[in-house]
């Protein structure tokens, strides 16, 4: 009788795979404007293909878990705390359903808050922003 040789098998990622993870997990919360100057928005111009979800995100990533940090830019009238509260569980609910590792720590650094407004203003021509003139809110 001859034993049949053990497949072995391991499953890697870089760490910009895990940066874009949470950097589409960090578009879908309210209140989130920018990732460090990289421009997102609620709108439909969100998910424009010129869009770099990596930008804003240090990520460190093992075999087994990931450590994440961001810098974002809130939307001013926004709770800060139930933003930070709604990306970590965002966050944390996509890299570990999509990539099987734990998320052990994630670190948000907020750098700047504006109003929409004054955010679309700002965010005019830039390739991650949405037009000014897209339906601004008054703050």
């Amino acid at each position: 009788m001859t034993d049949t040789p053990t497949l072995k098998t391991k499953l890697t990622f870089e760490d910009d795979v895990i940066k874009k993870l949470a950097g589409w997990a960090s578009r879908n919360v309210d209140g989130v404007l920018a990732l460090d100057g990289g421009m997102l928005s609620n709108l439909t111009n969100r998910f424009r293909s010129d869009a770099d979800p990596t930008q804003g995100v240090d990520a460190q990533v093992g075999e087994k878990q990931v450590a994440l940090a961001l810098t974002v830019t809130i939307e001013y009238g926004k709770d800060m705390r139930q933003i930070f509260t709604q990306l970590c569980q965002r966050i944390k609910q996509d890299v570990e359903r999509y990539t099987g590792l734990d998320v052990v720590e994630l670190n948000v650094h907020v750098n700047d808050v504006m109003t929409k407004a004054d955010w679309q203003a700002q965010a005019a021509g830039k390739p991650n922003s949405q037009h000014a003139t897209d339906s601004p809110e008054v703050a």
